[in-house]
C-alpha cells in the first residue's frame, strides 16, 4: 500500500456535493490530494495544464458529475478517453443521474465506474470511502 496521497480531480459544479465529498476523502484513512474544478472547460483546462492550471498536478483519479454548465460531464469524459495523454486516468462518474442511458453512454465513453450520488449523507459518505478505498488501496494507479 501506498502512503503518498493520491492525486484526486473532482469535476462538479454542486458546492454542497463537493463539500461532503471533500468531507468524507479528509476523515477517510487513504491520504488523498484533492483539486476541485466546477465545469467541463475548467475541467479539461486542468489536465492538459493550460492557464491559470500550469502548475496542476496530473490526478491519479478523476471523481466526475454529469450536469455541468458550459461543458457536461460526458463531453469530458469522451475528451479524458479519447486523448493519449489522460485516457489513462480512472474516470468514476459520480452523479445524481440514475437514468440508464446515462449508464450505459458513460460506459460506452469509457467510464471506469458510474455511481448514482446518495441522497442520505452517511450513505454518500461512505460510498465516496468505499471509491477512494478501491483506488487508493487496492488498485494500481498510473502515475
Amino acid at each position: 500500500m501506498s502512503t503518498s496521497p493520491i492525486e484526486v480531480l473532482v469535476v462538479d459544479d454542486d458546492a454542497g456535493d463537493v463539500l461532503m465529498i471533500e468531507e468524507a476523502l479528509s476523515a477517510h484513512e487513504v491520504p488523498s490530494r484533492l483539486h476541485v474544478v466546477s465545469d467541463g472547460v475548467e475541467a479539461l483546462s486542468f489536465l492538459r495544464r493550460e492557464d491559470p492550471h500550469a502548475d496542476a498536478p496530473r490526478p491519479q483519479l478523476i471523481l466526475l458529475d454529469l450536469n455541468m454548465p458550459r461543458m457536461d460531464g460526458r463531453e469530458v469524459l469522451a475528451a479524458v478517453k479519447s486523448d493519449e495523454e489522460l485516457r489513462s486516468i480512472p474516470v468514476v462518474v459520480l452523479t445524481t443521474s440514475a437514468l440508464d442511458e446515462d449508464v450505459l453512454r458513460s460506459y460506452e465513453l469509457r467510464a471506469n465506474a458510474f455511481v448514482t450520488k446518495p441522497v442520505d449523507l452517511d450513505q454518500f459518505t461512505t460510498i465516496v470511502q468505499q471509491i477512494e478505498s478501491f483506488y487508493g488501496r487496492t488498485a494500481r494507479l498510473p502515475h
